[in-house]
């Protein structure tokens, strides 16, 4: 398939989305009277829903499945890994420690932007503790391994801070935020978000050819007038700034980086640079998709889009790791 064709595809699959995510809600109203009331102010409850609630919602589910997409497809063509996805550097653990401790200590509770600044805060530190430990080396292997290290001490401190918590409902406000979803969410939350996620965008989408070259081994790519550290560093801080703002405002959502490179992968010849951003269509397109069925599924109870994610995501990839290995038999 012509990478513009699928770009077109994607794109119009995200247009058709956007349209079910405002059209469905408890509020019950037909698809033109949603969209009018959109566009149409004429002081009813309908406006505000659209305009406050419904429209923040559809543009955060874009932004967020974008923003995850788009970073899976630049860490597994940097890393040169199939099973590569933002959570493997630890940005998402460290995003959540963020939120969680700001729940745990009150100051969430503040003002609307100190949970979503705090889990920022987070991924910037285990950036700058990434580089810290493997900006220097030229293999890939030291990220990976200095990853996996902050990972596992971001998950490790998150459950102390659950074990040692003395108020329950704080806990249990800590658990269901971090089951990832878009609701309560308002156009605060899109400004918050937005400028940082346009920061990440940007350096990802400039690693393509750089990637491309990477293909052929790291010391091809240095002949080629590759920087590696320069390349690193936009991997890792692209990362940070779209993963952390993504999971400042919607909670740790999983499969999304991982999953979908692996769908889009062939239809794009399996050419890293052209991955990036039919990547970041398909996310957008993917969490889009969930967040409907989260409010068509129950539609009394707060589904959390985490969670059905995840009852996606793995027989999904199990699927798609099945036949992949057929194919290579």
């Amino acid at each position: 398939m012509r990478h513009s064709t699928l770009l077109t595809l994607l794109a119009l699959s995200i247009m058709v989305l956007s349209a079910f995510s405002l059209a469905i809600g408890p509020a019950d109203s037909a698809l033109g009277q949603s969209l009018s009331a959109l566009f149409i102010d004429d002081g009813g409850p309908l406006t505000i829903v659209m305009r406050e609630i419904r429209l923040p919602r559809m543009i955060l589910g874009i932004l967020v499945g974008f923003s995850l997409g788009l970073s899976g497809a630049a860490m597994q063509g940097y890393l040169r890994n199939p099973l590569a996805e933002p959570g493997l550097l630890g940005v998402s653990g460290t995003a959540s420690l963020g939120a969680v401790i700001a729940l745990q200590t009150g100051f969430a509770t503040l003002a609307f932007y100190i949970l979503p600044l705090a889990a920022i805060t987070g991924a910037i530190l285990c950036a700058l503790l990434l580089f810290a430990f493997s900006g220097r080396s030229k293999s890939t292997l030291a990220l990976i391994l200095s990853g996996v290290a902050v990972s596992a001490l971001a998950g490790a401190l998150t459950s102390l801070v659950l074990n040692l918590s003395p108020n329950p409902w704080a806990a249990s406000e800590i658990m269901f935020w971090m089951m990832g979803s878009l609701a309560n969410t308002s156009f605060r939350h899109v400004w918050l978000a937005l400028p940082l996620m346009v920061l990440g965008w940007a350096a990802l989408l400039q690693t393509g050819r750089a990637i491309d070259a990477l293909t052929l081994g790291e010391d091809a790519a240095a002949t080629l007038g590759i920087n590696l550290y320069h390349l690193r560093l936009k991997v890792i801080f692209g990362t940070a700034f779209a993963v952390g703002a993504a999971t400042a405002v919607a909670g740790a959502i999983g499969f999304v980086g991982l999953v979908i490179p692996h769908i889009l992968r062939p239809l794009v010849g399996a050419r890293p640079s052209k991955l990036l951003l039919a990547s970041g269509l398909g996310g957008a397109a993917l969490v889009l998709a969930t967040d409907v069925l989260v409010r068509v599924i129950v539609p009394s109870q707060d589904l959390k889009l985490g969670v059905i994610m995840a009852l996606i995501g793995s027989p999904l990839f199990l699927h798609l790791i099945f036949t992949t290995g057929r194919r290579e038999q």
